[in-house]
């Protein structure tokens, strides 16, 4: 059976007991801040376990792409490690529970996959005697094969929330896999038994002091690694020998031009390969780009990691590329939006590349100054900071330091890299919520919603209604009641007032009674269908139950629709021009303008930018119709609806269409037609990351407000040019080249005045053991000219040493010439330049030839200068 095979078989088995299947969910997770990457197959259902959201189904199953990296530097050294992998889950939310689940698991396993069952063993938590009795009497385990294990193995919990006990179904690989010990057993370290399937049953709730009650609606949290289990199937002796890597890692061998199987070096280099090349060609499919922070930074991390494996095997060129089309070939069936996002994929992970090998000669120079350094000092070793450093910055492993500073006779403080490491490890963890499964947010407003229900929200339609005060809350903890002067939330039964989301801020609007008035400044959706108002109590009192009046800030409210619908109109235009492989990545929508990120790998021209801004403003004065409408998800990607990077939909969603120009699926707020725009301006583009661009714009007042700015700044640049506006540009351009002109006529006047000054310079050169040389303090406006005057002098002389310095502004300048007969008697110019800089506070280098310096001190120079007498002095060679 395939890998292929094996995930068709398990969601259509569990599709025949009454699951629906659900495609996977992004490796981004949609609305939740609290996870780096999904982590788990439960992840895209953490809302349904916590309460914050009602499920449409309540049973399911999945394959779910899932990405970890706390253990990356174990892949590839071990069996079962990896970055990216895909777990199979079947989920019940408040249906059927262990009578059912654990039947139906042994069926698959036995039944449909045809493992023996002499081979299986199961676990469960100590005290589970109910999974017991499902397991020895309802299957037919026989006890001895079922084993009871602790807290730290066998029970789910994080932190407050709904947890419960596991029983996971163990594979024995068989005692040569064993570690030999007596007491060997499911649970034992060693590789002999594998985990294939983990059944959580979600039956409890842990409370804030660590107690724990029963659930009423309990839950089914299951998962079952398609690798692993893959491997068991095929009887590969690890996940990387089944199907689902062979065929990546044989592509990569032919590229490459070695074989598998051969050599351990090669091999793991061809596992890590694969491995990160997965992680990154699906997260990259979902929306995520290589950056320095976040998840950004872990694309970067893999993709260097895989490429400098690549360079062991002697890869000096890009390559991952290609590993990745072969992933999409591969994985597309299954995952079509790979085969749609190719060419995406493929152009980010080779400019990333491109990027690296920039990066991996700069890592190189740093290590030659660094063992420069380390000689210079009598040091025998490049210290533990510095060679994390070029790990953490330049992406260099610790094996290439060792090795290339062993060439040059040097060794390396690996337990200082070891600690330097782990502080790194420790700050990461200390950070890092990437497991953080259940969040202890939300309780308190699952709680009012199972009370009241959900806030009815009228504000498509409506800016005011009139609303009842089902709750009041103040530092946490409902009150009853807040006073002029209290900041609080109210909770609502009907509101106009969108809470933010989806890049659009929230509203502003005001609270009122005949006796009362509040601002809400901050309207949120802590948990699905319940409006949070947060804001302040101007005056009178406020309680619960009281009626009162919502009214939106109708200014706000039209200036932030007009430029959302502008985010419609742009995303369109710039695909329309730059092409398909647009995607939005991000977006702000404010009253005052609006931020727009997207997929795109070079700057955009002006040209281009000028044609995105007239497509838009063209659709504006169109004055399309702009309207929106509930459909299922399936029809309305059936109508070709775009659908954005990091959303989670359920499955009714809003469509937005302007005309026939734009079709979102979208929850914001928007106008009724297009020109309602007014007129659409972009501010400027820009990189925010590889592959990675950003337009700002304003609309409607915003817009009339940047032109009539742009117009003021025209007309300030004709009357200092004496111009009239229309031909400011010609003005402009003419004294642009009449400055030239000067700049030309001054440059020729200093080199004269230096050609004079070095004449007066020569009357001062002394003679140091028969060796013409000059140290003198000179006026020169920057390097280049010093390095001049220092190139003359130094010809002037035929055979000498020049050393010259000179103020620029609060820094100092120095440069130091020595002929090349000199330096066969040991002058090297860029050793005497290093130890006078030291005197103004400064440093520098460069070859025996010439070098240059600067420094902090200008009061320090002459200083500087005669410390050069000696310096050249001790240099020379009898």
């Amino acid at each position: 059976m395939t890998g292929s095979e094996l995930r068709d078989s398990f969601v259509k088995f569990f599709e025949g007991k009454g699951h629906k299947i659900m495609p996977s969910a992004s490796l981004i997770p949609a609305n939740d801040p609290s996870l780096l990457w999904t982590a788990a197959g439960m992840v895209p259902f953490k809302p349904y376990f916590t309460g914050a959201a009602i499920p449409e189904m309540r049973r399911v199953t999945t394959c779910q792409k899932c990405l970890r990296t706390p253990d990356i530097e174990s892949v590839g050294r071990t069996a079962r490690h990896h970055t990216f992998f895909e777990m199979l889950g079947n989920f019940s939310f408040g249906d059927y529970f262990k009578k059912e689940a654990i039947p139906w698991a042994w069926e698959f396993v036995t039944k449909v996959l045809g493992i023996p069952a002499e081979k299986l063993w199961i676990t469960i938590y100590l005290d589970d005697d109910e999974a017991f009795e499902i397991w020895q009497r309802d299957v037919g385990i026989r006890e001895d094969r079922i084993v009871r294990l602790g807290k730290d193995s066998n029970f789910w919990e994080i932190g407050v929330g709904p947890c419960g006990p596991c029983s996971e179904i163990y594979f024995d690989l068989g005692e040569a896999r064993g570690c030999g010990s007596e007491g060997c057993g499911v649970g034992c370290d060693c590789d002999r038994y594998l985990e294939i399937w983990n059944l959580v049953f979600i039956q409890y709730f842990r409370d804030e002091k660590g107690e724990y009650t029963s659930l009423e609606n309990k839950g089914i949290d299951t998962g079952m690694g398609l690798e692993r289990t893959a491997s068991v199937v095929q009887e590969a002796a690890t996940n990387f020998d089944t199907d689902i890597f062979r065929e990546i890692m044989d592509f990569t061998a032919g590229e490459i031009g070695v074989v598998y199987g051969r050599d351990k070096d090669v091999d793991l280099a061809l596992k890590v390969i694969a491995d990160h090349c997965r992680a990154v060609t699906f997260a990259v499919s979902d929306g995520a780009l290589p950056s320095n922070e976040g998840r950004g930074y872990v694309i970067r991390r893999l993709i260097r990691r895989a490429v400098r494996f690549g360079r062991t095997l002697g890869v000096d060129k890009p390559f991952l590329y290609g590993v990745a089309g072969a992933v999409v070939r591969q994985m597309s069936d299954a995952y079509p939006q790979l085969r749609e996002g190719k060419s995406h994929i493929i152009n980010v992970v080779r400019t990333e590349e491109e990027r690296f090998g920039e990066t991996l000669v700069q890592g190189t120079e740093m290590l030659n100054r660094m063992i420069r350094e380390a000689r210079l000092s009598g040091g025998t070793a490049i210290s533990g900071p510095d060679a994390f450093k070029l790990y953490d910055t330049y992406g260099f492993p610790l094996e290439l330091t060792v090795e290339m500073a062993r060439e040059q006779g040097l060794g390396v403080d690996e337990d200082g890299f070891a600690e330097s490491m782990d502080q790194q490890r420790q700050r990461a963890r200390s950070a890092r919520q990437e497991t953080e499964y259940i969040s202890e947010k939300g309780s308190l407003y699952s709680s009012i919603r199972d009370e009241v229900g959900e806030t009815g929200f009228v504000g498509y339609t409506d800016l005011e209604s009139r609303s009842r005060v089902l709750f009041l809350v103040k530092d946490g903890q409902r009150v009853e009641k807040a006073a002029a002067g209290d900041q609080a939330e109210f909770i609502l039964d009907v509101t106009p007032c969108y809470a933010e989301s989806g890049g659009q801020v929230t509203d502003h609007a005001k609270i009122t009674t005949p006796h009362m008035e509040a601002d809400v400044y901050e309207v949120t959706k802590p948990v699905e269908g319940v409006y949070v108002h947060r804001g302040k109590v101007l005056s009178g009192l406020i309680m619960t139950n009281d009626e009162v009046t919502v009214r939106v800030d109708c200014d706000r409210r039209g200036s932030v629709a007009r430029n959302h619908s502008a985010t419609h109109l742009l995303h369109r235009a710039l695909k329309e021009v730059l092409g398909g492989h647009v995607n939005q990545a991000g977006s702000l929508v404010e009253p005052d303008r609006l931020r727009f990120d997207f997929t795109h790998y070079t700057a955009v021209s002006r040209e281009d930018l000028r044609k995105i801004e007239d497509m838009v403003n063209q659709a504006v004065l169109s004055n399309l119709p702009v309207e929106s409408t509930e459909r299922t998800l399936d029809e309305a990607r059936a109508m070709g609806a775009a659908a954005l990077f990091g959303e989670k939909y359920g499955n009714v969603v809003r469509v937005v269409s302007m005309g026939d120009f734009s079709l979102e699926l979208c929850g914001g707020t928007h106008i009724n037609r297009t020109a309602e725009i007014g007129l659409f301006k972009l501010l400027g583009e820009s990189s925010v990351g590889a592959g990675l661009r950003r337009v700002e714009a304003v609309t409607g007042e915003g817009a009339l407000k940047y032109i009539n700015a742009r117009e003021e700044q025209l007309l300030e640049v004709a009357r200092i040019a004496r111009a009239m506006p229309h031909e400011v540009v010609q003005r402009v351009e003419a004294m642009v080249r009449e400055l030239k002109d000067l700049e030309g006529e001054a440059e020729g006047l200093r080199a004269k005045l230096a050609r004079f000054e070095v004449v007066s310079l020569l009357e001062k050169v002394r003679e140091i053991k028969g060796i013409k040389f000059l140290s003198a303090k000179v006026s020169a406006p920057d390097m280049d000219s010093l390095r001049a005057m220092a190139d003359l002098i130094r010809d002037r002389l035929g055979s000498a040493v020049v050393v010259l310095g000179s103020p620029a502004g609060e820094r100092v300048n120095l440069v130091a010439a020595v002929t090349p007969d000199l330096v066969l008697r040991g002058l090297h110019a860029g050793k005497v330049v290093k130890e006078i800089a030291a005197a103004v506070g400064g440093g520098g280098g460069g070859k025996a030839e010439m070098a240059q310096a600067g420094g902090k001190d200008p009061s320090r120079l002459q200083e500087a200068l005669d410390r050069a007498y000696n310096v050249v002095e001790g240099q020379i060679k009898e």
